[in-house]
This record gives structure tokens, sequence and C-alpha cells, in this order.
């Protein structure tokens, strides 16, 4: 009796990055490739990530679209103490729900510009407040803290602050299938390894497969990326790429 393997889980997750600063260019993102990475050590797939202005209907939409797609959601951006700062409002708009001072957030800022000797005011308290229903992530950077609303996370944008909120995070959430990677770097232009890798595809529809032409000291090559959950299959989707470019007398250097 054959055995039955058991289906791999795959959690997915999307990121919404939101700023005006982002889409001029004016601000180059990185938090991207830092939340991808960290959730992909976890086994979660970061599958979408939308750009979108400070305009509320925007963040509403895409979060709205996001959390209802995908396992996780992460938000980075606009929850400062300025009027453009309109995140928490629209996240609190696409859960249908109120928006105030959260006690522990209100304490936490009280206490740290008391100790700073900086006064709290009006525009430093707008980062207390807090969709209700909302839960705090921690911000040991410059203390004002990020919010959880059922599966989405609210950060700020300041890459710092975001990577101190994802070490919080990261232990709350459930992981699935890790993504593993397979490479090939092959010394041949795209258009001649085109049609085996079509073909090779084919045979393996659950290993991803990619091509990425690169050009070094004057040749031109190809690296082969295979990706998959599934790691017998992708050690075989590979041993097969190799037999195919061994075939055409290539050269070539595989990677794991």
């Amino acid at each position: 009796m054959s055995e039955t393997k058991e289906k791999p889980i795959i959690k997915t997750a999307a990121m919404v990055v939101i700023g005006d600063e982002i889409l001029s260019g004016r601000t180059q993102d990185i938090n991207v490739a830092h939340v991808a990475t960290k959730i992909g050590e976890i086994g979660i797939q970061m599958r979408e990530v939308r750009i979108i202005p400070d305009i509320e209907q925007e963040i509403v939409d895409a979060v709205n679209y996001c959390r209802a797609k995908y396992d996780y959601v992460f938000t980075s951006g606009g929850i400062g103490p300025t009027h453009d700062d309109i995140t928490a409002d629209s996240i609190a708009a696409a859960f249908g729900v109120g928006i105030g001072y959260h006690p522990e957030a209100f304490d936490i800022l009280t206490k740290h510009y008391e100790q700073a000797g900086v006064e709290f005011n009006e525009a430093r308290k707008r980062m207390a407040r807090v969709p209700d229903g909302g839960s705090l992530i921690d911000n040991p950077v410059s203390k004002a803290p990020g919010f959880r609303m059922e599966n989405v996370f609210t950060m700020a944008g300041v890459p710092a602050v975001l990577q101190a909120m994802m070490e919080s995070i990261v232990p709350t959430l459930e992981g699935g299938a890790k993504m593993l990677n397979r490479s090939v770097q092959v010394s041949l232009p795209e258009g001649r390894v085109a049609k085996n890798l079509g073909e090779l595809q084919e045979k393996f529809p659950e290993v991803s497969m990619g091509s990425y032409p690169y050009f070094k000291a004057g040749k031109v090559g190809t690296n082969l990326v295979l990706r998959s959950v599934h790691p017998d299959l992708l050690d075989q989707a590979q041993a097969e790429l190799i037999q195919m470019l061994e075939a055409e007398g290539a050269e070539y250097q595989a990677e794991e």
C-alpha cells in the first residue's frame, strides 16, 4: 500500500505600503524585503504588495481586499503625529469600528515624553489612537505602538521601528510549509533555455520556475530559479533541468 503524502499547509500574506513619499520616489522602501524575509523564514509566503497614497478610501479598499484574500496583512506608514498620518483612522473605517485613545498606548507615551522632558501635545497624542478592539504592537525604538486588528498588522514606516515591531509580531504568527529554492546559473542566453524550461514547468506544476538573464564581463547567461514547498519535487526538477543543460553542452553551476 502506498503512503499518502500530507498536503502542505500554505500560509499567505500581503503588504500594503502607505505613503505619498514612496510613490513620489522621494523615499525608497526597504520594508517589503524585510517583512517578506522574516515571514518567509517561518513558512508564510508574501503573495502581493500594494503601494498606495495617503487617501482613506484607497487604504480601506486595499486592506479589505487583502485581509479577505490572505492569511495575514501587514501595513507600513501613516501612524505618526501629523495631519497626513491617516492610517489608523482608515483601518478603523475598513473594519467599521470607532477609534479612540488606547489606555495602554496613552500611558506608554505619557511616560515616554515625561522622561524625555518633551510636551505630550495634541499632535503626539494622535499616536495613542487605536481602532476599537485593536491590540498593541510593541515599539521599543520610539515607543509609539503599532496595532493589530484580526489578521491585519499596522506598523510604522520608519525601517528601524518596523523591524523592531516585526520582532514581536513574528512569534504570534502561524507559519506553514517553507518555500525552498534551487538555482542553476547557465552560460546560455534566456532564449536558448526557454523551450526546455517551459516543458519542465508543465511536467512539474508544483514547482515555480523563473529565468533571469545576466550580463557579466561581456558574457550573457541566465539564472534559473526553482521554488517549491515540496523538497522531493524540487530536487527532481533541478536534476532534470541539469540533464537538459548537459544535453545542450552548456556550462552551468547549481546551487541550493
